[in-house]
């Protein structure tokens, strides 16, 4: 297994749930701020040629989480520049060699209303991966353009691909920090559901996209199963979206992203709330997710 991005947030809970499964890592970063605990460790940039190349010896899939993960951490070219040439470096490199399968991270980004400067709104409620796209920053772009490149590489080479549009992935205690910001100026995060992804459950679905059976390139909204805030969702919608419409009744805190697409595909369906800390007790873990 090759993981890109490993030094970090996700890419370090990945590695560490495969190692302990029992699966050999190959871990790439240009980084690392602590040690790894993957079989081999390749120092160097998704971006590059060689450093791929070296990280893919011998593997047989691929995570590809290595980006720079925001708008506002680089000047616009780096930003696009990097996040579209490491995805095309290592899917179209793994590609070449016959690996047959690959989870690459997106984001809810990718359809460019969350980061929009204009006063835009979704198309509709809840989100779903068609839902039409208003892109206006350089990093939405960066995301949808990856989700075209899965889509190229697996009708040239036969590869797989799943692309895995995150909401905000933390750790319980970080996304609970996260919400009671959110909370002060809920209109701040209306445009994007006020979703969320426990860091678990980011990492259950990068494992299931790993294996499950599926053909072809996939893009695959997912999210926590209720929103980030104790209001209710209608409520929410009432005071801050009023003028969208929703295709379809939004009962309790309901989440605002339509993981259908996660749960047939997949078998994906999220474990944690951060309302609920002993998870959400409803429905049994998909297989592949762990504990």
């Amino acid at each position: 297994m090759f993981v890109t991005g490993a030094d970090g947030l996700i890419g370090r809970a990945v590695v560490a749930a495969l190692v302990a499964d029992g699966v050999p890592v190959t871990a790439l970063s240009p980084t690392w701020g602590r040690p790894s605990p993957a079989d081999r460790i390749v120092t160097g940039d998704a971006t590059d040629a060689g450093d791929v190349a070296d990280g893919l010896a011998d593997a047989d899939a691929v995570v590809h989480l290595g980006a720079i993960a925001h708008r506002d951490l680089a000047p616009p070219y780096e930003v696009y520049r990097t996040n579209t040439d490491a995805t095309f470096n290592v899917l179209s490199q793994a590609g070449q060699r016959g690996i047959r399968r690959a989870v690459i991270a997106s984001s809810i980004n990718a359809f460019g209303v969350p980061m929009n400067h204009h006063d835009v709104e979704p198309a509709y409620y809840p989100i779903d991966e068609d839902i039409p796209t208003q892109i206006d920053d350089w990093y939405s772009l960066s995301k949808r353009s990856d989700e075209l490149t899965a889509a190229m590489v697996a009708s040239h080479w036969g590869i797989d691909v799943v692309a895995l549009r995150f909401p905000h992935v933390a750790a319980a205690d970080d996304q609970r920090r996260y919400a009671a910001q959110a909370s002060r100026d809920p209109a701040r995060m209306a445009r994007e559901g006020w979703s969320y992804l426990d860091l678990r459950d980011a990492v259950g679905v990068v494992l299931v996209g790993l294996v499950a059976p599926f053909e072809g390139a996939h893009v695959v909204g997912v999210s926590a199963a209720d929103t980030l805030l104790t209001t209710d969702t209608t409520t929410l919608l009432d005071r801050y979206a009023p003028g969208v419409p929703r295709r379809r009744a939004l009962p309790g805190r309901s989440s605002l992203i339509d993981t259908t697409r996660a749960t047939d595909l997949l078998g994906f369906r999220p474990r944690h709330s951060i309302h609920a800390p002993t998870g959400y007790g409803s429905a049994p873990a998909p297989a592949g997710v762990l504990p």
